[in-house]
């Protein structure tokens, strides 16, 4: 098993590019301030600078005696990977179907294949009918008051299965 302090500092080290990304990503964006005073660069530099100083402690905390009071790795030994297919194809089918069937029922469809993944992962996959119908109603119960807020009160578009605003 590799050492744990290196396995720590590239953790930390991780966290401090991503934040350099992100931060070199925000450089791009404009920064005309919009009627709060704030542009829509904003987020994306304070995300940046949370990120870079976080690393930043991590690098420290792990350079100087590791990460303490970490709990002992607990789980499965490797990757579950039907559960990350499962996953993976939610999310792809998520990403292919938003524009034709809309945000609704796209993210409803994501929501169920997670489901069943993460069942998947436990050991408590369920392919009936019932269960699919009952994630499914879940997952736009969970989408539809998110799409609904997004183009009814922050007038925000997305895809949606009618042009009316409410599918």
């Amino acid at each position: 098993m590799a050492d744990p302090r290196l396995t720590q500092t590239g953790v930390a080290a991780g966290v401090v590019a991503f934040g350099a990304l992100l931060a070199i990503g925000a450089v791009g964006i404009p920064a005309v301030a919009g009627y709060a005073g704030v542009g829509p660069n904003f987020l994306p530099w304070v995300v940046a600078v949370l990120l870079l100083l976080c690393g930043g402690f991590l690098v420290w905390e792990a350079n100087s005696g590791g990460f303490r009071q970490m709990d002992e790795p607990d789980g499965a030994e490797h990757g579950h990977w039907p559960g990350f297919v499962w996953v993976s194809a939610g999310i792809l089918a998520n990403a292919a179907l938003i524009t034709t069937i809309g945000f609704i029922l796209s993210c409803a469809l994501c929501f169920v294949l997670a489901v069943r993944g993460f069942k998947s992962a436990e050991g408590r996959l369920d392919m009936s009918l019932r269960a699919w119908v009952t994630d499914a109603l879940i997952g736009m119960a969970i989408a539809a008051p998110v799409f609904w807020m997004f183009t009814q009160a922050l007038a925000i578009n997305l895809p949606g299965l009618t042009n009316t605003g409410w599918l």
